[in-house]
């Protein structure tokens, strides 16, 4: 309950504070390529419920068509002003429209896609989909340059399902496991130290 008033009370916060921010990016990505300005994409969340994540488009619109659901390297389905926002991860912040919602916490394990949750152990599925997906978690912070690490594989599919996300899922384990609103606002800070490094 107290996790749920601390999401509410600064993805509200947050919102407010960068609508502004908001007009901007989106001004700058349909300045930039045609398409909607958000990403919609469906994601599984708490207890297997099915969701449509928020984000801002980084990508051509017909990018999940043409490649594979991660991103690799210097993947050239992104856009120009994809390049930044990623970089940045400016384009998770509509994610706090799904903390309103109830369908996302602002720390939890990232919310993945069902063809990769389908191949989750079933325990640890269990584990990791018994809390809200939050926009920030362990596996976020250590993994950042996720995909230039896949970038350097010569299958990134592959290195992704049998190396990276075993790794992220030990540590979503960890963080359920010892999940606390202290432990939140230290990832919170903690993520935001990475961003601005």
């Amino acid at each position: 309950m107290l996790k749920r008033l601390f999401d509410l009370l600064l993805a509200g916060i947050g919102l407010l504070c960068l609508l502004p921010l908001f007009v901007l990016v989106a001004l700058w990505i349909k300045y930039d390529s045609s398409g909607p300005v958000f990403f919609r994409q469906e994601r599984v969340g708490r207890f297997g419920q099915l969701f449509r994540i928020h984000k801002f488009r980084t990508m051509r619109v017909d990018a999940e068509r043409s490649g594979l659901q991660i991103t690799v390297g210097q993947d050239n389905r992104i856009t120009r002003s994809g390049q930044f926002l990623r970089h940045y991860k400016l384009d998770e912040l509509p994610q706090l429209i799904d903390v309103l919602a109830g369908t996302m916490s602002l720390v939890g394990p990232r919310p993945e896609v069902p063809r990769y949750v389908a191949l989750y152990p079933e325990d640890i599925k269990r584990q990791v989909l018994s809390v809200r997906p939050g926009i920030t978690d362990l596996a976020s912070i250590e993994y950042r340059h996720e995909n230039a690490l896949l970038g350097a594989s010569a299958n990134p599919e592959k290195t992704y399902i049998e190396e990276v996300m075993p790794a992220k899922l030990a540590l979503n384990c960890q963080y359920v496991a010892r999940q606390s609103l202290g432990l939140d606002i230290v990832l919170i800070f903690k993520t935001v130290l990475a961003i601005l490094r």
